[in-house]
């Protein structure tokens, strides 16, 4: 998103006829909450002044430090298309939370991913993201809720009449576009039900905020069509469930860190360092990048979806891939996480971790060609090809048991995120699962 001045968007509310501003940022998931003031508070939303209870927010404050403050990202504010009428219509601006004092909130994750940025330009780099975030369409009941049935029976690339979710994927494209996004691609994806919108990559902090962006949008539209989209990574058993596969690369002085024309690949020193780094330090922040028990349901073999750990310039079972395009568009796309991940948190952990394979110096193992997928055990042993954690429960141990996350997200953000996550899994563990009653209840 280009730079905006507060003169700009005071012309836009005039023109506009905005009357509502919808003060938005995210909890430690990373879901969406927002506050809405008035056109006439504009000036003090702009100076930090709006506030909020921090300690209703989960992860935030306790109950004795509550008051947090809202700081808007003029960058991002936007008109939202869906309110315009005549004479009337509604924006938002994404915020950072700051404590009383205007300092920036160690709880705040989009604080969290600017500190990841900063440490990169510290070292003279700019990181560079493009996430592909998949979703699914649900129908849904007389109440709005969602069911349990798809809305549709397309297949990868399928057009309509068989895509009968094309005319919501292009009112979404239509909202997006409106709202300043640049779509490259939207198409029906491999299972039934599933789409994908493509957006143009930009600098790690906007790549964060228009994934936010997205997934409201995406929800916001289909609710209009009677439709629920879900992010969740494995909503159906049997089928592919949904990614956010995360292209990353550093510049430096406006160039491609990670391109050499006069390597086999085309990857420099940097590139293979980065790699080696992400590598060495996934398995203990797989539990940001998948942050669900339902992510490790995803990661399994069969459906396509990377559980193994190897990098490849093309092979799409490595966790890792290399992209065809070489020179400015260079980049290496991690393909474990999900969708349901904080992007603040996600962009924040792998760039770290590739930053942490650089600043040392890291070796890249070889590259693994074959296909991991149907490889057996032995060969896999053979050729030490390590797998991701295989539910949350191990993801966690991992977390706490590396340094990356630590360091990362900051003391407040990770044990505050490790908490929640131990609860969410304890209450996994001790839930009578519909599949036991099933499996059980006669037979015992």
């Amino acid at each position: 998103m280009t730079e905006i001045t507060l003169e700009k968007i005071e012309s836009i509310v005039k023109e506009k006829s905005v009357e509502l501003l919808h003060l938005q940022f995210v909890d430690i998931e990373g879901i969406l909450k927002n506050i809405t003031i008035t056109a006439q508070q504009l000036d003090d939303a702009v100076e930090g002044k709006i506030m909020i209870d921090g300690s209703s927010i989960k992860g935030f404050s306790p109950i004795n430090k509550s008051d947090s403050y809202l700081l808007p990202d003029l960058n991002t504010f936007t008109v939202l298309p869906w309110t315009e009428t005549e004479g009337y219509s509604e924006a938002r601006f994404l915020c950072s939370v700051t404590n009383p004092d205007g300092s920036l909130f160690e709880g705040d994750t989009r604080n969290v991913l600017k500190k990841t940025v900063e440490r990169a330009a510290e070292k003279g780099y700019s990181i560079s993201v493009g996430p592909e975030l998949e979703f699914f369409l649900f129908n849904t009941d007389e109440n709005g809720y969602p069911t349990s049935e798809l809305s549709d029976k397309g297949g990868y690339f399928e057009p309509s009449p068989k895509d009968l979710g094309e005319k919501v994927r292009i009112e979404i494209f239509k909202t997006l576009r409106a709202m300043g996004f640049t779509i490259e691609a939207l198409h029906h994806e491999v299972a039934e039900g599933q789409h994908e919108i493509n957006f143009k990559y930009a600098d790690a902090l906007t790549a964060a905020d228009l994934a936010t962006t997205y997934k409201w949008v995406v929800k916001t539209i289909a609710s209009q069509y009677g439709l629920h989209a879900t992010f969740m990574p494995k909503p159906v058993f049997g089928i592919n469930g949904s990614g956010m596969h995360v292209n990353m690369s550093f510049f430096q002085d406006g160039e491609n860190s990670f391109y050499d024309a006069n390597d086999d690949l085309e990857l420099s020193e940097t590139a293979y360092s980065f790699i080696a780094g992400v590598l060495k330090n996934v398995k203990n922040f797989v539990a940001v990048t998948n942050p669900l028990v339902n992510s490790y349901k995803r990661l399994v073999p069969g459906y396509e979806a990377p559980c193994y750990l190897a990098w490849s310039a093309s092979n799409r079972s490595a966790l890792i891939r290399i992209p065809a395009k070489r020179g400015m568009a260079t980049r290496v796309e991690l393909r474990c996480p999900d969708p349901s991940s904080n992007p603040y948190l996600t962009f924040a952990v792998i760039a770290a971790a590739g930053l942490d394979g650089v600043e040392k110096g890291l070796k890249a193992p070889a590259p693994i060609n074959e296909d991991i997928f149907h490889m057996t055990e032995d060969r896999r042993e053979e050729l030490g090809i390590d797998s991701l954690p295989g539910g949350l429960d191990a993801a966690i141990a991992e977390l706490e048991a590396g340094e990356i996350g630590l360091k990362t997200l900051g003391e407040h953000v990770y044990s505050e995120y490790v908490a929640a996550k131990k609860e969410e899994w304890d209450n996994y563990r001790t839930t009578i699962h519909a599949w036991e009653i099933e499996n059980y209840q006669y037979k015992f």
